[in-house]
């Protein structure tokens, strides 16, 4: 029964103020779902969060906005806590104008994920290792495009190996030093051999296992989507954006457009693997690392043409196998 109470107060824009009760439903509905359990002193922390959280919820699915947002296992951190934890793409632009290339004749849709280039979503988890996943999405891509093979590379072989180049595990990095690195490796270890475990830990590297290598990378013109779209059109494509704002954390459907995202703040590592158009407006398909229980299977589809939207074009690289 409590499950259905979430459900109905999440997810069906009622139109009624929360009573006290049915906060307390819903979130001790939300902690069975997520088998979340805490101390008195944090549990009555996490409530307030809580329900700051699902009042934004509500609050925004009463605007008709382009995209909605829903409850999901990120509802007891606020906004500044999340960004902590999962945002780890450490980049601030300068100078950014958003200048438009000539379009290219491309079809009006695109998708790498249908294509067989992408691999399944995967969970960074409780780690800042966004820009690794950013990375090896792109690898991957770039490696089934030249060799007609899908391999899951692996991201702790980055985290764990690129510290040279810049990067910092859980603390945060920049795909296109772990790209550096790749090249300078001569390959990157299979996901199978080299597995994930969301935390720092030593290198070890073998090259018996490496599933892919790069020869080179070019990065997007600043700002510019439409040398994104070309490039996205050779193969799915690194792209750092903004994503710390409550809307992100949140969303559910839609094609996500917030006024609020910066074009030259970013903090997240994330992967535009084609196009689209919805209702007459233009979108990016973007592949995400937090599970397939967030958004729309663990992807989101971001304004595309709307003023480099949360900086999509600000900082993106294409690698070349």
């Amino acid at each position: 029964m409590m499950k259905s109470v979430l459900a109905l107060v999440v997810l069906c824009g009622v139109a009624f103020a929360f009573t006290e009760v049915e906060y307390q439903s819903s979130f001790t509905s939300w902690m069975q779902i997520h088998k979340k359990s805490y101390h008195h002193d944090e549990f009555l922390v996490r409530f307030r969060t809580f329900k700051a959280n699902l009042d934004f919820i509500h609050s925004h699915n009463k605007k008709n906005a382009s995209f909605t947002v829903a409850m999901n296992k990120f509802g007891d951190l606020s906004v500044e806590e999340f960004s902590k934890i999962y945002l780890g793409t450490k980049y601030t632009a300068t100078g950014v104008t958003v200048v438009q290339s000539a379009p290219q004749a491309l079809p009006a849709s695109w998708n790498w994920n249908s294509k067989g280039a992408v691999t399944p979503i995967k969970n960074q988890q409780q780690c800042g290792s966004c820009w690794s996943f950013s990375t090896t999405g792109s690898t991957e891509g770039c490696h089934q495009i030249k060799n007609k093979k899908l391999v899951s590379l692996s991201e702790q072989n980055l985290m764990d190996c690129s510290t040279s180049q810049g990067n910092q595990g859980c603390n945060g990095g920049l795909m296109t030093q772990a790209m550096d690195y790749i090249i300078s490796n001569k390959g990157i270890d299979t996901e199978a051999s080299y597995p994930y475990t969301a935390q720092d830990g030593t290198c070890h590297y073998d090259p018996k296992h490496s599933g892919a290598t790069l020869k080179s990378y070019t990065n997007v013109n600043q700002g510019d989507e439409n040398d994104l779209q070309s490039k996205v059109y050779l193969g799915p494509t690194s792209v750092a954006i903004d994503a710390s704002q409550s809307s992100f954390q949140f969303y559910n459907s839609g094609v996500y457009s917030d006024p609020s995202c910066s074009t030259s703040q970013l903090d997240h590592g994330v992967l535009a693997v084609g196009w689209g158009v919805d209702s007459g407006a233009d979108y990016w398909i973007v592949k995400n690392s937090w599970g397939t229980d967030w958004g729309l299977n663990g992807f989101i589809w971001m304004a595309r043409n709307d003023g480099n939207m949360c900086g999509i074009a600000t900082m993106a690289t294409l690698p070349h196998c």
